[in-house]
Order: C-alpha cells, then structure tokens, then sequence
C-alpha cells in the first residue's frame, strides 16, 4: 500500500526505477595499509549520490541509471567498467573529450584509508576540474529522461551541489522537471567541509542545500548534516553533534519540517564512533502519517569499512518506499542494508536482498552451508 505522501509513478510507464545525479570517482584503497606508504591500491568505483542506485540495483534488483559526467580516456573507461559491473545503466553518462594533459577536464580520484581501532578513516579527494564538475545547466535533457524515458524516483544531494559554482543549478534544474513529470525525488545532504571550503564554506553550503530542499519529497541527512547544511542547532549538542540521538533529531526535524512544508519524508543514520571498528549504528525517519519510526538499534556493530555506509542506508529507504510504502519497513531496510555494507571494502554494497532481510528479520552471523 503506497502511503499518501508519495505518489509513485507506476512501474509500466517508466523505463527506471530509480536516477542518480553525481559524481562517480576512482577510489584507491590501500587495504589495511596507509595511503602515504602503500605500494599498490584496489581500485573501486563510488560516488555519493551513484552508491544509491548501485545499491538499488546490485542488492535490490531495480532499474537504475546514473546520470554522470567522465573525461573519455583510459581512466573514465575504468570507471564506466566498474559501473557496469554494478550493472547501473550507463547510457546517461555525458563523454568528454580529453585534452591530454588533465589541464581542463580530468576524472576523479578518491584515496580512502578504512581505519581500524583509534586510526579513523581517511579520506584525500583529487577531483579538481572534473567532468561532471563543470555540466552547467541546460546540457541535459531532463524533459526526455523524466518524460518519455520515465523514471519513478530522482535522487541527488548536497556532494553533487558542492563541486562548482554551476552544479546547484543543474541540480535545481533536474529537479523542477522530475516534479513536472510526476517523479519523487530524495536529497542527501551529504554535508562535505572540504568541498566546500573553496567556494563559500558553510554560509554558501546553507544558501545551495537550503534553496534546493525546498523542492524535494524526501531529505536524508546524517547527525552533522541537518545543522551545517540547513542551520538548525540543537541545545546540548557540541560542534561535531556528539550527542545527537533520536530524540535530538526529533526536536530538530520538528523544526525542518516546519520549514520546509513540502518535505514528505526525513530520515538520519544514528551513529555513535567507539572506535574507527567498533560503532553504534542506528536510523530513525519521520512522515507526516506515521510520525517517527526507529531502526533495530544495532550496539556495537563491528566495521570492515564505513565508507558508504549512509549511502546504502538511503537505498535500502529508497527500496522499502518503492517496495512496501511503509516507512517502519523502509527505515528497516535502511538500517540493515547500511549495517551489512560497512562489512565489506569499497563505496558500494555486496548484499543482497535475502541477507538484508535475514538480518531485519534478526539473523546472526553464524555460517550458511
């Protein structure tokens, strides 16, 4: 039973099920190395925004495509492999020609250290002048994608709206056609100091993120996000939001939704670091019909690498919405999928959807034979 708030398009007239808007860089990951000693790197694929729909369809089965933008040479073509790996369309991809030298138009690189113990994570970006940095408005046919293509859910956020000067305009300008067309779109606030350090620090990520929510269905956003992307400060949460739990997130999406009126749906991963290995993991979301709804709480939950993490956690919302239009089974799913991703290297999930619902359903980890 879909749920009032979300009025999905059906399936038979859309050739997706769900879109990404963003950036797809190349990870370099040291293993239990570091990054400024290793002598060799596994290469990934992942990108804030793309992780969503890999999850979508690699774990879930869903139709999805990424919308993207790659410089054309041995480096993108890497890239686009890993894509299709994770069997995501990539029809949608905007080629580049490469002017040989990186100077105007390059691919991004991403060099991810996983941490362990009181060695966090680290993660150095190299993606200056990418591709998809400098789509401007205007270079993508939105009206045919969500048009006559159709695609039953857009999703994008605040990392793709952070990587130039032009980005926000191409996402605001996708977004006001997937509202013409009748598809529900999500937004990751995905707040990004380093990005947007260079181009009006927080003040310019408010004014970006703020204009931006305005128009979507469903906005994600972990403990930082919501006060340095919108501007809400909770009392007797510090800096960092150490301190933030459910009931903190309820007092302030009390105050977002306010608002921001036209916001069907809010959810936030819970997250509480012992250490780099040992986290507290847990989600809540909220909608107007059911109030708010918490996740199985998962203590102490063991970590091969957190990267992505958050972003499985929005795709398997994204799927239990599709799917059930229950927002207590989508934060479940949400939950799960996000909790099982952070087992495994890379951006991206290896679930599947039987493993995920095992574990909603309270499965441990004893051997399958």
């Amino acid at each position: 039973m879909l749920m009032p708030e979300l009025q999905l398009r059906p399936a038979a007239d859309c050739r997706y099920d769900a879109v990404a808007l963003g950036e797809v860089m190349l990870r370099l990951d040291p293993g239990e190395g570091r990054t400024r000693t290793t002598r060799q790197f596994r290469v990934w694929e992942g990108g804030g925004e793309y992780n969503v729909v890999r999850g979508l369809r690699r774990c879930f089965g869903l139709r999805t495509a990424v919308v993207t933008a790659l410089a054309d040479n041995e480096v993108g073509r890497l890239v686009e492999d890993l894509i299709l790996q994770g069997g995501v369309d990539t029809s949608l991809i905007r080629w580049v020609p490469y002017d040989g030298a990186g100077r105007a138009i390059r691919n991004g690189l991403n060099f991810t250290e996983r941490g362990f113990g009181v060695r966090g994570a680290i993660g150095v970006s190299d993606r200056g002048h990418t591709a998809v940095s400098q789509l401007e408005a205007g270079q993508v046919d939105w009206d045919h994608l969500f048009g006559t293509f159709g695609v039953r859910w857009f999703h994008t956020g605040g990392i793709f709206a952070a990587l130039s000067d032009t980005t926000p305009g191409v996402a605001a300008e996708a977004v006001a056609a997937a509202k013409r067309h009748g598809t529900v779109v999500s937004y990751d606030l995905n707040y990004r100091p380093s990005l947007w350090k260079s181009i009006g620090g927080q003040e310019r990520a408010r004014e970006v993120n703020s204009s931006l929510v305005r128009a979507v269905d469903v906005v994600i956003g972990n403990e930082e996000d919501f006060t340095a992307c919108l501007g809400y400060e909770i009392e007797g949460v510090n800096d960092q939001l150490v301190g933030l739990d459910s009931a903190n997130f309820k007092t302030m999406i009390g105050q977002v939704v306010a608002d921001y009126p036209n916001i069907a749906i809010a959810a936030t991963t819970l997250r509480e670091v012992h250490s780099a290995t040992i986290n507290d993991w847990g989600a809540v979301a909220w909608s107007s019909q059911s109030g708010f709804i918490e996740a199985t709480h998962r203590p102490q939950l063991e970590i091969l690498d957190r990267v992505g993490g958050g972003d499985s956690f929005a795709s398997g919302l994204i799927f239990g919405l599709l799917e059930t239009g229950s927002v207590e089974q989508a934060v479940e799913y949400g939950a799960a999928h996000g909790a099982l991703a952070m087992t495994t290297p890379g951006d991206t999930s290896m679930a599947t959807r039987v493993e995920v619902e095992a574990l909603m359903r309270g499965g441990g980890a004893r051997v399958q034979r």
